[in-house]
């Protein structure tokens, strides 16, 4: 074992501050950094624990319209919470693992862990979500920046998620049984002026928008609005849990199954 100190900042500007410090990382719900410190993956001076920042939990609806959850909001709380504005999104996190993790793990976590196979990239990205930090907003669409990858800074981390609201919306995935993530996953979100489609699980680069189903559906939001449409699976995941010629194909009956579910 080796030595690490923990600070436990209970605003967002001391959990910067804190941050700032040599090798610093933050820890949200740690339902990815904890396996990887066990794995001695991960050897960080510092760990910042978020879960004391109260300005960074909750779930409201803003003036504006759109569904505000904050960074450090369990999945459980989200599912809970989010039902009556954003059943679709509530639907998601209601099915993220099992109770021991919607009962830790957190929206800010999870988007900014981007794992290829987390639910919420998915919503956060068929939603148009907008992610904010302690310094700035963040587009869903320049986000996510493949596989573990995002547009977040050294020392930045997620203290809300903005929602816009859709007409209706729907997740639906293809669950690996052993870990509960899913092997290929599609939410749908229906808006007036368009149809967003995110798929997750699915490739090699992470999270991303169907947009030829996008096209598809904005034109005749149906299923048969979907036939003929494929994924090339050369760009797709390959494991033991199936080939990417496999998931390529899952991605399109998720995603007709979502739409399915709507009509």
């Amino acid at each position: 074992m080796y030595n690490f100190d923990v600070e436990k900042p209970t605003s967002i500007a001391d959990a910067v501050k804190a941050l700032s410090r040599d090798e610093a990382q933050p820890l949200s719900g740690g339902q990815t950094l904890i396996p990887t410190l066990k794995a001695r993956l991960a050897m960080p001076s510092v760990l910042v624990l978020l879960s004391g920042i109260s300005e960074m939990r909750g779930v409201r609806l803003a003036d504006d319209g759109r569904l505000c959850i904050g960074g450090g909001t369990v999945h459980r709380t989200v599912a809970e919470e989010a039902e009556t504005h954003y059943p679709g999104l509530a639907s998601l996190a209601a099915r993220i693992g099992d109770p021991a993790v919607r009962n830790r793990g957190t929206i800010g976590g999870s988007v900014a862990n981007n794992d290829p196979s987390a639910c919420y990239p998915a919503g956060v990205l068929a939603s148009g979500a907008t992610i904010v930090t302690n310094s700035r907003e963040i587009e869903a669409d320049n986000f996510f920046q493949g596989m573990f990858s995002t547009a977040l800074e050294e020392g930045e981390i997620v203290t809300e998620v903005k929602f816009p609201i859709p007409e209706k919306a729907r997740y639906e995935k293809f669950i690996q049984p052993a870990s509960r993530f899913p092997l290929v996953a599609a939410f749908v979100a229906k808006f007036n002026d368009g149809v967003r489609v995110a798929v997750t699980g699915a490739s090699e680069n992470g999270v991303f928008r169907w947009t030829e189903a996008e096209t598809a559906l904005s034109a005749d939001f149906s299923a048969k609005a979907l036939e003929g449409l494929k994924l090339d699976g050369g760009s797709m995941i390959s494991d033991l849990h199936g080939s990417g010629t496999y998931r390529a194909h899952l991605v399109g009956v998720m995603t007709k199954r979502a739409v399915l579910g709507l009509i």
